[in-house]
């Protein structure tokens, strides 16, 4: 092969239609000559954002095709699969970015493939959901399947977690709350997605999650479960996996919620629940699914309400499990809001599968002269391990505890019950992390009537702060600092719970 010259390079430009005549003119015009080295053509064609480095590869390589498909240049790949790739595009005329999927050259001849792809695109034409990417034409041109799509700057789930290992609850229940958008929009379309992972979600630059991808469910209703087993996409077998040890048909919606509860799970615990391997028959193993860890073990301290939303959307009691998207989303909204308002009182300690909570009282063999002997303190702090460790301490003494991460959570529950009991005979407001939250919740607890006798305790970290000197204390309502040591909380707890008892006439 002849060596590339810079002339040879920028008539092969020409020639793929990727410049015009009067754009190589104004670049030699730039030099003063033509007789320049290729290298400094192409770092000039690329500074001037006239071809990409991905073209540059291509025309250098010696391919004579793929820069267009349609009307649509091809600027950069930005994924391949096992069927297709994908890349980044932009409309000659109209001048919009779009990604266009390909399918591989090696399916070209291949019809049943081919068929799968066209049905993919055709199905998911009509669909039109925030949640969902949108596919806007099909083509074959040359013997080769594409289609249109929405270009989605970001990256996949799968990718967002590998940088950022556990997510946030919150962010990890507003991202499913998304896919699952997605998935109630297209099940009241009559359409399944039947491919549920991370890379199958794509988080756009503004923070929400996009499905794509819905290809298997045009022909999983249609293949035996040995087609499945021996179909390219490994995918296919996940399903069939658990279809088989579940007793459902193909292409039944609760499917793809065990999936969606997967991702879940991997986002929380930052692990899958599902052991990753390359092997066909470990991924059709019953145990596969029967031998998933518990996300409490791997996550202790998320909530409990958390755990069970993905405990019920795991299932493999297809019956147990959420029957519909919206129905998870619906239960996961609910979930959302008690996570946001701090409502931490079922979450989970990490040697114990109890829920934390409000404690059980103490065994009959617990002796009454222990410190707490059964007596009820409301702890409010947003740190799990000072949870923890606090309740755990209190728990050893008799005392039954009810955690908060919220105050004004708290605050509420304790105006809810004011006809009743009172919900703790002493409450613990800690501002080591909470700050103002905490001293204004400490205030408010003293002006109401109905709690402005209750025993009350400032926890600070540093009393020099300014919005510390805001607290207003008395000889029932202290402010308490605490370092590393719990046992001057459990004296002053003591002391303001025996000075709070009434005395006898």
């Amino acid at each position: 092969m002849a060596e590339m010259t810079a002339e040879k390079f920028a008539q092969r430009t020409f020639d793929f239609d990727l410049l015009d005549a009067h754009q190589l003119e104004a670049l030699w015009g730039e030099f003063g000559s033509r007789d320049v080295p290729l290298e400094q053509l192409t770092s000039l064609m690329v500074r001037r954002e006239l071809l990409t480095n991905f073209q540059v590869d291509r025309i250098l390589g010696g391919k004579r095709e793929g820069y267009y498909y349609g009307k649509y240049r091809v600027l950069y790949l930005v994924g391949a699969g096992t069927f297709a790739r994908v890349y980044r595009a932009v409309h000659r005329e109209t001048k919009k970015v779009r990604a266009v999927k390909v399918l591989r050259k090696r399916y070209s001849d291949d019809l049943v493939t081919t068929e799968q792809f066209l049905r993919e695109a055709r199905m998911v034409m009509p669909l039109r959901h925030p949640n969902i990417v949108p596919v806007y034409e099909v083509l074959k041109e040359r013997h080769r399947s594409f289609m249109v799509m929405d270009f989605i700057e970001g990256q996949n789930l799968r990718d967002f977690i590998k940088i950022h290992k556990r997510l946030d609850p919150l962010v990890s229940l507003r991202l499913i709350a998304d896919v699952l958008a997605g998935l109630d929009y297209a099940r009241r379309k009559g359409v399944t997605h039947r491919d549920m992972k991370l890379s199958n979600v794509l988080i756009s630059s503004h923070g929400r999650a996009k499905l794509v991808d819905f290809g298997l469910a045009a022909i999983s209703a249609e293949m035996s479960d040995e087609a499945i087993a021996g179909a390219p996409n490994p995918r296919s077998i996940d399903y069939a996996g658990l279809e088989r040890i579940t007793g459902v048909r193909r292409n039944d919606a609760r499917s793809d919620l065990y999936f969606t509860g997967c991702m879940l799970y991997h986002m929380l615990a930052g692990k899958s629940p599902l052991t990753e391997t390359r092997d066909r028959v470990k991924r059709l193993s019953v145990s596969r699914y029967r031998e998933v860890k518990p996300l409490a073990q791997l996550a202790p301290d998320l909530p409990n309400y958390v755990i069970a939303l993905v405990n019920k959307a795991m299932d493999l009691n297809v019956d147990r499990r959420y029957q519909t998207p919206g129905e998870m989303l619906e239960d996961l909204r609910r979930v959302t809001e008690r996570v946001k308002t701090g409502e931490v009182d079922s979450s989970r300690t990490a040697d114990s599968s109890e829920p934390v909570g409000e404690e059980p009282a103490p065994t009959d063999d617990t002796p009454l002269e222990q410190e707490g002997a059964a007596r009820k303190v409301m702890l409010i702090e947003s740190n799990v391990n000072m949870q923890n460790s606090i309740r755990t301490a209190l728990k050893k003494r008799g005392y039954r505890v009810l955690v908060y991460g919220s105050p004004v959570r708290a605050l509420q529950r304790f105006a809810d019950h004011l006809d009743q009991e009172p919900l703790a005979d002493c409450v613990v407001f800690s501002a080591i992390e909470l700050d103002n939250e905490a001293v204004d919740a400490f205030n408010a607890f003293g002006e109401m009537e109905e709690t402005e006798s209750l025993p009350a305790i400032l926890l600070v970290r540093d009393t020099s702060k300014d919005h510390i000197h805001r607290a207003v204390t008395n000889d029932h309502r202290v402010m308490l600092t605490i370092g590393s040591k719990i046992k001057r909380l459990r004296s002053t707890l003591k002391r303001l719970l025996e000075q709070a008892e009434p005395t006898s006439p």
